[in-house]
């Protein structure tokens, strides 16, 4: 006999779908969003089929946007001659809390990792070249995660961008081995990239 209704388990299994979402979250969000009151989950859904239906990728920096390009790469007062790298939009809201940085960024949306089968032509990192063809960019800060994956990320991109004649950087050490730049806090961030090292 099922535990749940098939509604009810259709609900659960597809929340435990999601990134770090286990069968025991997935089942008590599930029966907490049961529990709402009609119009928020209303309210939920049409969050969800709006950001999936409006939300597309910046045209020049490639990360999340409800526009061609993002509010960052549009605004004329950030620093356009120095780009960072990040894995994804965590990590790129990550640093804009820092309030540190002025310059744009590149969002590659993943990290080559052959176990995975990731591999660079998967990430964005024909967008990024592209944007390098000009002679606006003076830097780029190679921002990844300091995992296995990450850093061999940034050796990969530090080969492409070197022979550019562009100044290729890494965020310091500071930021845990092995951890992820969204839960690192904001002084830990500033550290790193105030110390970043060239390539």
């Amino acid at each position: 006999m099922e535990e749940f209704s098939t509604p009810v388990g259709n609900l659960i299994g597809e929340l435990s779908r999601l990134p770090g979402i286990g069968r025991k979250s997935a089942q008590r969000l599930a029966l907490h969003i049961i529990r709402m009151p009609k119009e928020e989950t209303d309210k939920l859904s049409q969050a969800i089929v709006d950001a999936r239906a409006n939300v597309k990728y910046c045209k020049v920096c490639c990360s999340l946007s409800d526009g061609d390009e993002c509010a960052i790469c549009a605004d004329p007062r950030r620093d356009h001659s120095t780009i960072m790298v990040v894995e994804e939009d965590r990590d790129k809201a990550a640093y804009e809390r820092t309030r540190q940085f002025n310059g744009v960024y590149h969002v590659l949306q993943g990290v080559i990792s052959p176990l995975s089968g990731v591999s660079p032509n998967e990430l964005r990192i024909k967008e990024l070249l592209d944007r390098l063809k000009d002679d606006t960019v003076k830097e780029v800060i190679v921002a990844t995660n300091p995992t296995v994956e990450g850093e061999t990320t940034a050796m990969y991109l530090s080969k492409l961008i070197k022979p550019l004649g562009i100044k290729v950087s890494r965020i310091a050490n500071g930021v845990p081995v092995g951890g992820d730049l969204e839960y690192v806090d904001e002084v830990t961030l500033t550290r790193a990239l105030e110390g970043r090292t060239l390539l």
